[in-house]
């Protein structure tokens, strides 16, 4: 039977057969969908190399998960976001890499200047705190005073019991580390990136 021509019923039938681990039902989901997730895939990735690697990594998943499919959902929707995470997950991996990292740091300075301003968007709130939480127990203690309570540095040595300098030090360092965090976790900013690094 053509996987184009499919109703509600039939595939429901197969979604029930892959749950249950057949294989048959699993080939034939895997014909249907790769064809409707390939042109996704490949306007955000532009090697087909790499398109057909995630392709086999986003339906490894799918066997992997079969039984948390849930035949009252769309099952569409889930093995979308399956491969949108996926895709994600390895332009963060690239974005990532050393290399890379020094690539975009020189071809998005300007950007890079301004993401101080850009880590605090509300959208993004629990990526700094994720970043906040990987600093060393002092740094994070100055990075809340100064930058989320707007205490001066004289305020926040006199709390913590430190000079003025070491607090100005250590809120230079922390700042540049939660930067950087941020600026190579964002979803949407690593997706831009390494998009126009591969085009280059």
């Amino acid at each position: 039977m053509s996987t184009d021509n499919l109703n509600d019923s039939e595939e429901l039938g197969y979604l029930e057969g892959l749950k249950s681990g057949r294989r048959e039902s699993f080939d034939f989901i895997y014909s249907r969908y790769s064809k409707m997730l390939l042109p996704k895939m490949q306007r955000m990735i532009k090697i087909n190399e790499i398109v057909d690697e995630l392709m086999q990594d986003v339906f490894l998943k799918v066997w992997l998960h079969k039984s948390e499919i849930d035949l009252s959902k769309s099952f569409k929707g889930w093995i979308f976001t399956i491969a949108q995470n996926t895709i994600y997950a390895y332009y963060r991996k690239l974005a990532l890499d050393v290399k890379m990292q020094r690539h975009l740091l020189e071809t998005f300075a300007e950007f890079y200047d301004q993401t101080e301003d850009y880590i605090f968007n509300k959208e993004r709130i629990a990526l700094l705190n994720n970043a906040i939480e990987k600093l060393p127990a002092q740094r994070k203690e100055i990075f809340k005073l100064c930058k989320m309570e707007g205490k001066t540095y004289q305020e926040a040595a006199e709390i913590l019991s430190l000079s003025p300098s070491t607090v100005s030090n250590q809120l230079v360092s922390a700042t540049k580390y939660i930067k950087r965090y941020v600026f190579f976790h964002s979803q949407e900013f690593i997706i831009f990136c390494v998009a126009a690094y591969l085009k280059g």
